[in-house]
């Protein structure tokens, strides 16, 4: 048999397949689902700029949002949700944090945390607890929420820009469906190698930061931060909603930005002191 009759009768066996053996798909562009919505470009140099814009402006804010938590069990895959508290948010360059958790019916504290460099200080009045420790110490307590810890918030609330002389910085494009990001992924440089630490992902029909995640040295997720519904205040963009999740620490603090005074004169370093109440049990962790 010739190769010419060969493949006329391996044809004809396939064109008698039924039509069950047989599927078409149509592969859909990337922008089809939003035709509309033209991509916006942007070079790896220019989103680095974008992050200079949001960030260099501010030198302090007070900021007093509503603060949602929640706290996950891994083992029974649950999800607790707590009542929304009040707060109030105090920052001031270059590290100086203070978040301050109300009761939004009573008005009473039931938080107060501070961080300064590498040191943070935790009031539970509610408890009569002080806490005083390293910011890089793992929570130890059964109570998850009592494991929140100021640089948590530092780090979600304020996207730093890539600092060149630490590491280095690649651009990723990805496409699926109706998502088109951007990716800056911000290595760290140790000694002769380099590890990646922070991932910010750029929406590209606005260009506007909407994720941050960060890693630790084993490539794990330590926080991932969602932002949204970005605003001016007093001309500096600023997320609104801000979804801030701890895997590793099985919580999440949802804040809605309530009202903000950017570069505020009221945040004074005097404003960054917490000692300890009279009467209050001291824990120190080491």
């Amino acid at each position: 048999m010739s190769r010419k009759q060969l493949l006329i009768i391996v044809w004809a066996a396939f064109s008698l397949l039924p039509g069950c053996f047989v599927r078409r798909r149509h592969v859909a562009t990337p922008t089809a689902a939003v035709p509309n919505r033209p991509l916006l470009t942007a070079t790896k140099d220019e989103l680095v700029q974008r992050l200079h814009e949001i960030y260099d402006p501010i030198q302090s804010f007070l900021m007093r949002a509503d603060l949602s938590p929640s706290v996950t069990n891994p083992s029974q895959r649950a999800v607790t949700d707590y009542a929304t508290i009040s707060a109030f948010v105090l920052f001031r360059k270059p590290d100086e944090i203070r978040v301050i958790g109300q009761d939004p019916v009573l008005h009473t504290t039931i938080f107060d945390m501070v961080s300064m460099g590498n040191e943070f200080r935790v009031n539970i009045p509610p408890k009569n607890r002080f806490i005083v420790g390293k910011g890089d110490v793992p929570g130890t307590s059964s109570n998850k929420l009592e494991n929140l810890r100021p640089t948590a918030f530092l780090a979600a609330l304020l996207i730093q820009p890539p600092d060149p002389a630490t590491g280095i910085t690649l651009l990723e494009a990805s496409t699926e469906g109706k998502d088109a990001v951007y990716i800056l992924l911000i290595a760290q440089r140790n000694q002769n190698q380099f590890r990646l630490v922070r991932n910010i992902y750029f929406d590209r029909y606005t260009l506007q930061v909407t994720r941050q995640r960060t890693f630790d040295p084993a490539g794990n997720i330590i926080s991932e931060t969602k932002y949204s519904e970005w605003k001016p205040y007093q001309g500096i963009p600023f997320p609104c909603e801000i979804d801030i999740q701890r895997p590793q620490d099985n919580y999440e603090v949802q804040l809605t930005v309530v009202s903000m005074d950017m570069n505020s004169p009221q945040v004074t370093p005097e404003k960054f002191v917490l000692n300890q109440p009279e009467g209050t049990d001291l824990q120190q962790l080491n």
